[in-house]
């Protein structure tokens, strides 16, 4: 049987503007309980382009600075069960979806979500978009290339140009 995996709060402050929504932590972001926690993940790097480098590279010190800078992270599976590491080998039968109208109630700040990969662009659009109230029509959304090492199409330089467009929205 495939292990059980359980996502994580979101790290997220009261007014923050926009939401990155990955698809479920990796294996060894799960096991250090960290959001990104894979060493050749190019998230925390990308973070440190668009935003001017963070003085503190702790865990969090990294989640306080994104919050300083209006920003969420959240998963959009709640849980799965999946082999490995890989978006692809989800069992999603078995996989439970995060509450998006509760988090969006709660924090009605949110103005744009970036998805960090297409399976969480993909999941988000066929299982959770629907189900959302038209009150949430104003929602902004956009595909980013995927920072996890597994997507090897794009450079790390290419991945922090594509990603750019949080800092184009960060300035509306």
């Amino acid at each position: 049987m495939k292990p059980f995996l359980v996502g994580f709060e979101p790290i997220i402050a009261l007014d923050a503007k926009i939401l990155i929504l990955g698809s479920m932590p990796s294996t060894i972001s799960i096991n250090l309980q960290q959001y990104y926690g894979h060493p050749r993940n190019a998230f925390w790097p990308i973070m440190n382009a668009l935003l001017n480098d963070n003085p503190d590279q702790s865990y969090s010190g990294r989640k306080n600075w994104l919050m300083r800078n209006n920003i969420a992270v959240w998963d959009v599976l709640q849980h799965c069960q999946r082999t490995g590491s890989l978006d692809a080998n989800i069992n999603f039968t078995t996989a439970k979806t995060n509450d998006f109208t509760r988090l969006y109630s709660d924090h009605p700040s949110i103005k744009q979500v970036f998805f960090n990969g297409k399976l969480a662009e993909k999941h988000y659009k066929q299982h959770i978009l629907p189900t959302l109230d038209k009150q949430y029509a104003y929602l902004e959304y956009q595909y980013l290339p995927s920072t996890s090492p597994a997507y090897a199409a794009l450079k790390l330089e290419q991945k922090i140009e594509a990603w750019k467009a949080i800092n184009q929205s960060m300035v509306k």
